[in-house]
């Protein structure tokens, strides 16, 4: 008797490192994901704080076009409310999922804001505004990096979880699945297009 019960202390011994082992690799992986939503949070952020400034540039030649220049300060206003919130929880594929619908119409607006500034010459030519835009491009480029990086993170982090044996572990201790960070609408995959020239 004092063999078998060796044997099946040290079989569950194994059984127990072997759990902790894939429990902590799902943290592990959580944790890569929730980082690389962090950079995404940043370069969103930093896009939501030129829109202000390129609204106002706008306004002065854009007069006429106050319906458009409202339009985009309200889907940039949903943008960062939303921004926020998948920021403090990029677990919540809910959060994610609203955040990806807000990104989407704040692009659709600035597109149409873009769209308009072609009638105004006077308005491409201006310095303030040809700058605002270039750093508005640079960090377009930023979030598709941050995106990918994030949207890499995830497919791991969810492919360990659906995986036998980490499904045995991930269900039971709450590691839910993680959204990735995809634009749905192809005219928003589209690179946003500044031209001053």
């Amino acid at each position: 008797m004092g063999i078998a019960m060796i044997v099946l202390l040290v079989g569950v011994i194994v059984v127990v490192f072997y759990v902790v082992g894939i429990y902590n690799r799902l943290v592990s992986l959580r944790n890569r994901f929730k980082n690389a939503f962090s950079q995404i949070d940043v370069q969103l952020t930093r896009r939501h704080d030129l829109i202000p400034n390129l609204v106002e540039t706008a306004k002065g030649y854009m007069k006429h076009e106050r319906e458009t220049l409202q339009a985009v300060i309200e889907a940039r206003n949903q943008a960062v409310t939303a921004t926020k919130a998948a920021a403090a929880h990029p677990e919540d594929a809910g959060a994610v999922k609203t955040l990806i619908g807000a990104e989407t119409v704040l692009g659709a607006s600035l597109g149409k804001l873009f769209a308009l500034s072609e009638n105004y010459p006077d308005l491409k030519a201006n310095q303030t505004m040809a700058q605002l835009m270039e750093e508005l491009t640079s960090t377009e480029n930023k979030v598709a990096f941050a995106r990918q990086a994030y949207n890499d993170s995830v497919m791991e982090y969810n492919t360990a979880r659906e995986q036998f044996p980490g499904n045995m572990v991930a269900g039971p201790f709450g590691f839910a699945g993680a959204q990735l960070f995809e634009i749905e609408e192809p005219e928003a995959r589209k690179a946003v297009k500044v031209s001053f020239t």
